[in-house]
């Protein structure tokens, strides 16, 4: 049995049967790129589910804003985990089948929770659903890399990163509108329900390499290189990574942006409808429109440095990191219900993060990192990102339980040190970006 398994995840062999048809290549091609793009921003309607039921569950009384921020944590110090050790198994998989296990796993972990509310249940399952969503980005970038050469790799990664936005978007109308009509329960059942759905059509349209569909390509330019034709250099690579002050600064700055992008993303909702009175409906459709920003930000962010800035990623860096203060300061100081400055704030603030997410959430570290250890650069910023976005959950949880009243019956919440502390981290991740605005990758390194 554990045989059968095993052989299931083991990268497809060879066809027997050559194809030198370009027009099929590309459809194939095509059709593994999109599903594994949609397939990815499904994987997003699972792990946000969450965020868009937690109103709801505190006001039929399952679980206080501190239990909440706990459930929410466990899910991602397990992804920080998994990102780096699924990585590792990605390259050495069946990257469809690997794809589909992760997005059937968080599947059904949604579907279990919609018919659970015992705290110790949420908790344990929902950290379960951090491991299972580590499984989707490595194995999208795996299958990047096998059916995409150098030359045109990067414009079709830049189009899969929107995915999580994508998923995001499409998380902050579905299943808010779920929740709308039929109560928190619904959400983690409708988004278990659309995993599933994606899981169905991965099997169905995406592919695992070129060569076990029949096309045969050049093995250097779309597959992994051989433990044979790795450079002798590679453990020194990775130790000179870790020893780089630089990447460390930087995937701290990424810790500190993550707390902020998963501050709205986590507690957005919560904040619009408990701080400014929206509807749930209402504060997902502004919280939805950072994600369709974000989209943008995220598709042009290498434009962005290139055209504009000379290749330069300090100088956007900057601006979008100073642009996502200036949104948060619009989004938490201007009380009251004013949509349209809402609105404006979470278009800036999509922007900004959009690039950020690329910049400091890899892009920077894998510049200035030796060539041969790219892997190890993101992995650093990855495991650091998420603990920062872990903690986040944990700490607003508390803040915001702590800081709550309870006046003529009505919950009225204090949101002035969350405020700052949303603000705070922002800015913080913007400081530390200067402290490396000189950073450079040591060629000595790559010899």
């Amino acid at each position: 049995m554990i045989k059968k398994i095993f052989n299931l995840f083991k990268i497809s062999c060879p066809s027997d049967v050559a194809s030198d048809d370009p027009t099929k290549f590309k459809r194939v091609r095509f059709m593994t790129f999109l599903s594994a793009t949609l397939g990815y921003a499904i994987y997003y309607v699972c792990r946000l589910s969450m965020n868009i039921v937690r109103k709801p569950i505190v006001d039929d009384g399952v679980f206080s804003e501190s239990q909440l921020g706990i459930i929410g944590s466990c899910l991602f110090f397990v992804y920080a985990v998994g990102k780096l050790s699924n990585g590792f198994l990605a390259d050495r998989c069946n990257a469809r089948v690997f794809l589909a296990t992760g997005l059937l796993g968080t599947a059904l972990i949604n579907l279990i929770l919609g018919f659970t509310n015992m705290f110790v249940v949420f908790a344990v399952l929902w950290g379960l659903n951090g491991w299972f969503q580590s499984m989707g980005a490595p194995a999208c970038v795996v299958s990047l890399n096998r059916w995409y050469n150098p030359s045109n790799r990067g414009t079709y990664y830049g189009f899969w990163s929107a995915s999580h936005n994508l998923g995001e978007a499409l998380t902050f109308i579905t299943i808010a509108l779920l929740v709308s009509w039929m109560g928190w329960r619904y959400g983690m059942i409708g988004a278990g329900l659309i995993g599933l759905a994606g899981f169905g059509m991965l099997l169905l349209f995406m592919r695992d390499t070129p060569q076990s569909q029949g096309f045969l390509l050049n093995e250097a330019a779309t597959s992994p290189k051989s433990p044979k034709s790795q450079s002798e250099d590679f453990n020194k690579a990775q130790k000179a990574v870790l020893r780089n002050p630089a990447i460390w600064i930087l995937a701290l700055a990424s810790a500190f942006m993550y707390i902020s992008r998963y501050a709205v993303n986590s507690w957005g909702v919560f904040y619009l409808e408990a701080q400014k009175g929206y509807s749930t409906l209402d504060a997902s459709f502004i919280i939805s429109i950072s994600s369709v920003c974000g989209i943008v930000g995220t598709v042009f962010s290498g434009l962005i440095s290139d055209r504009f800035f000379k290749g330069s990623r300090n100088v956007p860096a900057l601006v979008f990191g100073l642009m996502n203060v200036v949104a948060l300061c619009l989004f938490l100081l201007v009380p009251g219900e004013h949509f349209w400055v809402d609105a404006l704030a979470m278009v800036l603030f999509g922007l900004g993060i959009g690039v950020l997410i690329c910049f400091l959430g890899g892009l920077m570290a894998v510049d200035i990192a030796p060539r041969a250890a790219a892997g190890a650069a993101l992995g650093v910023v990855g495991i650091a990102s998420y603990i920062g976005a872990g903690l986040q959950d944990v700490m607003n949880g508390i803040l915001i339980e702590s800081n709550k009243q309870i006046i003529n019956g009505v919950e009225v919440y204090d949101f002035t040190v969350v405020n700052w502390f949303w603000i705070g981290a922002a800015l913080t991740s913007v400081l530390l970006t200067l402290l490396v605005w000189n950073a450079r990758r040591d060629d000595a390194t790559d010899k």
